[in-house]
């Protein structure tokens, strides 16, 4: 199944990128799949704190 997922590089030193793999690796993910998973765990965090995040979108014209 296709999915519509956005993708961005991360610029990460090595000592932060190994310790992202550990992590990952204890929590039985695979590196992306924590990365993700910890974004959206921060993001839900910060919207039960002061409530949804409001998107902007910029006038396409």
């Amino acid at each position: 199944m296709a999915t519509n997922k956005r993708v961005f590089t991360l610029r990460l030193s090595d000592e932060v990128f190994d310790k992202i793999g550990t992590l990952a690796t204890a929590d039985h993910r695979s590196m992306t799949n924590y990365i993700e998973y910890v974004l959206i765990q921060h993001l839900e965090h910060i919207e039960r704190e002061h409530g949804e995040v409001q998107i902007k979108y910029e006038d396409s014209n």
